[in-house]
């Protein structure tokens, strides 16, 4: 169970010297367009390049000396890898990083560059998951979720921590949601500070678990298709603490196209110079859809990512 806002601040404290407290930059374009202000909270350029530090970087400095001298393992193709490589290249821990026989050559070159290691297994991301669970059981090793763990959620909270300590009144927040950590620390964070805040998730299309599962009352296991925001793609896992946390703290949740998508992906581009990836762009795309009701608000759109292929960005432009 998770004290908001004690844990998260716990979080901050241990975490500080390694994150990157990130800018949150007024967006003049945005805000002509609702007559208020919007701001960008920008964890594209957070280590990395993704909010996936944080909590990559919370979970492990809580982590007593003999669990780091047992290791850790984790299942991860794309950013919450890349955040576990650095985190634990930083404080000097051993373990290995999953990934399924088919991923992308530059994921991994990634993913060493970053110094972790990387084991080869099954044809995809829930068969490198199951493996890298085994791997903990059998040698002890703490597995590290991209999600489910409560110090991960309140890493991803230091975000809303410092959110808070930019900009006073704030009315709105978007953000993208896949298995829910981002929305559920900082959300956690920022409504046990204000209450009157409101939290947008905004899902793609074509992969939507978390709204879906929160519009049925129960979680579900359903399929899903490509989409730009490849970070926020795929299920939730079962029994994940992040479905009750969504449930309570999210007030509204936005689905957007993948025309949208691209659309928010321009916007950061092309009005903002900034490199980021689509589920950022989709946050941006929440917003547009349901401006009309945030006239003269203030407003807060996370940019979680930076990482975009150049083929995909190719496409986009």
């Amino acid at each position: 169970m998770i004290s908001f806002p004690k844990d998260v601040s716990k979080a901050y404290e241990r975490s500080k010297s390694h994150i990157r407290n990130t800018p949150l930059e007024y967006s003049p374009y945005l805000s002509s367009i609702i007559e208020g202000n919007v701001y960008l909270k920008l964890d594209n350029i957070q280590k990395t390049g993704s909010f996936k530090f944080r909590g990559a970087i919370s979970k492990m400095t809580s982590l007593s000396d003999e669990e780091k001298e047992n290791g850790v393992v984790t299942a991860s193709t794309g950013n919450h890898g890349a955040a576990c490589s650095l985190a634990m290249s930083i404080l000097g821990i051993n373990g290995k990083i999953v990934v399924p026989v088919n991923v992308h050559k530059n994921k991994v070159d990634n993913i060493n560059s970053l110094g972790g290691e990387v084991e080869y297994f099954g044809e995809d991301c829930i068969d490198a998951e199951e493996h890298a669970q085994k791997v903990s059981k059998t040698t002890g090793a703490t597995y590290i979720s991209p999600y489910n763990d409560s110090s991960i959620i309140c890493g991803q909270g230091t975000l809303g921590y410092e959110v808070f300590n930019q900009l006073k009144n704030i009315n709105s927040v978007f953000i993208s949601v896949g298995g829910g950590g981002l929305i559920s620390g900082v959300g956690g964070y920022l409504k046990s500070m204000s209450k009157n805040i409101n939290m947008y998730g905004v899902s793609p299309q074509n992969s939507c678990v978390m709204y879906e599962s929160i519009k049925a009352g129960k979680q579900l296991d359903l399929p899903s298709k490509d989409t730009l925001s490849d970070g926020t793609a795929g299920g939730v896992e079962n029994g994940s603490i992040t479905f009750k946390l969504c449930q309570d703290i999210i007030d509204k949740f936005i689905v957007v196209s993948e025309k949208q998508i691209a659309e928010g992906i321009r916007i950061g581009i092309q009005k903002h110079h900034q490199l980021i990836e689509g589920a950022a762009g989709a946050a941006i795309a929440g917003f547009l859809k349901i401006k009309d009701n945030l006239i003269g608000q203030n407003v807060v759109i996370v940019m979680c990512g930076g990482n975009i292929s150049s083929e995909v960005l190719k496409s986009i432009l």
